[in-house]
Order: structure tokens, then C-alpha cells, then sequence
């Protein structure tokens, strides 16, 4: 069995590659992004690209490594970068990112709702959106990301993980992982517990952690652990099945799948 404190030695391995993907942060410019005349006419498969300085990426279109959406007061970006990681940056700084590295990857809206980071034909992140068709994604001039469907509605913003958190994700307050009926959420609290808390306000299970700032993750080696700042483990499932992941379903439970089989559930 594979202890906690081998688990954080993993951890601190992922959090070494989350900072060497910022590191090859690219700085949006017009050497990494197409002119706006040919992004307006362009067409791939029915998909057109989207205008830089629009802060909309609406549906069937697409960012193409190397090119960006600036929010309408240019503090924010979001930038598909060429090593195939989508990062919303103000300036330099990198500030959300979809911690995928597949090269040559294309962040597109679908028209189903689906934000999506794809590789070829395979997608390597999502939103988890698909039917809020049509769906608009809006680089806001607050900071945030955010999804609006046809009534002008937030279905998703970048601090939701909508079902399920795949391996080597983190759970970091106030991002919070969502049910598909958005009943239950699983929320990393400021006071370093995390807790699944129904419509919003009734808590109805916690790791019972109390550490500022602490974090949770679901771990490459299949064991979902909450650390604390100083990325000492708190609380774990100790399940080992490599390639897990958590969901926050329905039911209000979280639970550990690999593949159809369920190993740990709250």
C-alpha cells in the first residue's frame, strides 16, 4: 500500500511540472496570434477562428496554439500555447490554466456547450457543459472565465470542475468540484476543510481538516489527499488504483472510479 507520505513526495512532483508549464508561458503578441483580418475569414472543418481582441469565443470557433482572446479592458488573456496547454494570463502571470501538454492542441467552443482542449480527434480537457448549446465563453474583465448559455445564464466559470477531477488535478479554495445537477459541490474552504455542501449552503460531509490554506488532490497513484500550505498531508482515501479519478455525483457522495468500478465513496 502506498503510504500518505509517498503521496505527498508525488504531489510535489506535480506541482514542479504545474510551474514548468508556466515557465513556457507565451506572452500574447502579434508574432503568436493571427491578424484579425485573416481570424475573420479563416475556416477549418466548418470552424472559424475567433478575434483576438473580442474577449468572446463563440460557438464552432476555435484558438489555435499560439493565438489568444484578450479581455475588452486588456488586463487579461487567455492563450493557447503552443505546448498544448490553454492559460488565462494579466501580463506575465499566469492565473488558471487546463494543465493539459498535448502539442498541437486547439482550444474550440462547440456548439453543444462543451468547452474543449483537443488533440487531433481526442479530447484532453473539457468543461463539462455539453448541453448548454450554443453556449458563449467570455474572457471577463474581472478575471474570471466564464460560459453563458442562450438566456445569458453562467454555466460554468473557471473556478467550477463540473463531475469529475482527473489525476494530478487540484482542488484549491474557492475552485469547487460540481454534481451534473449542480445540487452538490465539493468546496475546498478557506479554513482548510473540504466539505460537500447541498444547494449551496448545507453541508453534509468534511474531511474535518483545519488548516489555512490547505489543498486537495487527486493524485496520479490513485489517492485523493488533502495538504496543508505546507503541502504536509492532512487527510486521505489511501486507495491506490493508478489512473483513478474523483466525482461529485448526484447521490451527494464523492467516490473514487477506475473505469466503471467504484474503490472509495464518502
Amino acid at each position: 500500500m502506498i503510504s500518505i507520505k509517498s503521496a505527498g513526495t508525488r504531489l510535489l512532483a506535480t506541482l514542479a511540472a504545474g510551474a514548468a508549464a508556466g515557465a513556457t508561458l507565451l506572452v500574447p503578441s502579434a508574432a503568436h496570434a493571427a491578424p484579425a483580418s485573416q481570424t475573420a475569414t479563416t475556416a477549418v472543418t466548418a470552424q472559424s477562428a475567433a478575434a483576438p481582441s473580442s474577449g468572446l469565443l463563440r460557438p464552432g470557433q476555435y484558438l489555435k496554439p499560439g493565438q489568444y482572446l484578450r479581455s475588452l479592458n486588456k488586463v487579461y488573456a487567455l492563450v493557447m500555447q503552443t505546448d498544448g496547454n490553454a492559460v488565462l494570463v494579466k501580463g506575465r502571470t499566469p492565473i488558471w490554466a487546463t494543465m493539459t501538454n498535448r502539442k498541437a492542441s486547439s482550444l474550440i467552443m462547440r456548439a453543444d456547450g462543451n468547452l474543449v482542449v483537443v488533440s487531433g480527434r481526442t479530447v484532453v480537457w473539457a468543461s463539462g457543459t455539453t448541453g448548454s448549446t450554443n453556449a458563449i465563453l467570455n474572457v471577463q474583465n474581472d478575471s474570471n472565465l466564464v460560459l453563458y448559455n442562450v438566456r445569458r445564464k453562467p454555466v460554468w466559470s473557471r473556478y467550477m470542475v463540473m463531475v469529475t477531477l482527473n489525476p494530478g488535478r487540484l482542488l484549491t479554495n474557492p475552485v469547487a468540484l460540481y454534481s451534473h445537477s449542480r445540487v452538490f459541490r465539493a468546496q475546498m474552504q478557506a479554513d482548510g476543510n473540504l466539505v460537500v455542501v447541498k444547494n449551496g449552503k448545507t453541508p453534509i460531509w468534511s474531511t474535518k481538516t483545519i488548516s489555512k490554506g490547505a489543498f486537495a488532490t487527486m493524485q496520479t497513484d490513485g489517492n485523493f489527499v488533502v495538504y496543508s500550505a505546507a503541502k504536509k498531508p492532512l487527510w486521505a482515501t489511501k486507495t491506490t488504483r493508478k489512473g483513478s479519478a474523483l466525482q461529485m455525483r448526484d447521490d451527494g457522495k464523492l467516490a473514487i472510479v477506475y473505469g466503471r468500478t467504484t474503490v472509495w465513496v464518502s
